[in-house]
């Protein structure tokens, strides 16, 4: 089973899935578990992703493993706004999904939004 810890001491994930904004959002989610389960969770992400393209308001997904055989992933998710998640994280689907994560898995998840920085950075 899945244990989700926060990303951010102050605004839970729970939090922030409350946001009405009609912007997009970006939702960030770093996956620990043993190097040995890495493959397990790859298989598990992969099939949640599959499930995910198919729902309005995705709009794509990168996944990363870190080097040297490390056991920490992050996925970047891009949907058109926080409402489009929601109705995904609450989708029975995913949610029958959970139960396969590799035992001992920790996740993190956290929605963003790109900010404009003058001269490096565009919103």
């Amino acid at each position: 089973m899945l244990n989700v810890q926060e990303l951010d001491q102050f605004v839970s994930h729970q939090d922030q899935l409350n946001d009405d904004s009609r912007e997009p959002a970006v939702l960030i989610n770093i996956f620990h578990v043993t190097p040995e389960q890495g493959d397990k969770l790859e298989a598990v992400w992969g099939d949640i992703l599959r499930t995910f393209r198919s729902l309005p308001g995705f709009i794509s997904a990168q996944f990363h493993r870190g080097t040297s055989g490390s056991g920490t992933f992050l996925n970047y998710s891009v949907w058109e706004s926080v409402a489009h998640y929601r109705a995904a994280f609450e989708n029975p689907e995913f949610r029958k999904k959970l139960v396969s994560y590799p035992d001992g898995a920790v996740a993190t998840p956290h929605l963003f939004r790109k900010v404009a920085i003058e001269n490096v950075c565009v919103a």
